[in-house]
């Protein structure tokens, strides 16, 4: 299967000036786990994910006055539509992220996630596992 046939075609693209609260706002509404951020002064894409916003936030930072920009990736590896799932699934576990911008020429075509990659891989029939109280973490 291809990364084309698992990604989600839902970009939810930000510039750098958003704020982190703005932009949780936007990924939540959306149900996306990440935002391509637009920089068109430097005209050079990045990624926001929701670990992103999580870190800043358990570091006191006040989502309010930070940026997306502050705290996008911008050294971002791309994966094309015509990737297979095992090439993409291997770039995020050598790189030690959860999703991938896919390019089509020079634009964002879609994001894939591990997520993403699971769907197609697991049967979709398989019963959904209700959590038994030993399987239950309080905190």
């Amino acid at each position: 299967m291809l990364v084309r046939d698992a990604m989600s075609t839902v970009v939810l693209t930000i510039g750098p000036a958003h704020t982190l609260r703005r932009a949780a706002r936007l990924m939540s509404a959306r149900r996306v786990g990440a935002a391509v951020v637009l920089d068109p002064d430097t005209c050079g894409l990045g990624i926001l994910t929701e670990r992103d916003v999580l870190i800043s936030v358990g570091l006191g930072q006040n989502p309010d006055l930070e940026t997306a920009g502050t705290h996008t990736t911008t050294e971002v590896v791309f994966a094309a539509p015509a990737w297979t799932l095992e090439e993409a699934a291997e770039a995020m576990a050598h790189g030690g992220f959860r999703h991938l911008i896919v390019l089509d020429g020079n634009e964002p075509a879609g994001i894939v996630s591990v997520r993403d990659i699971i769907r197609c891989w697991a049967p979709s029939r398989a019963p959904v596992r209700q959590p038994t109280p030993t399987q239950t973490l309080t905190v």
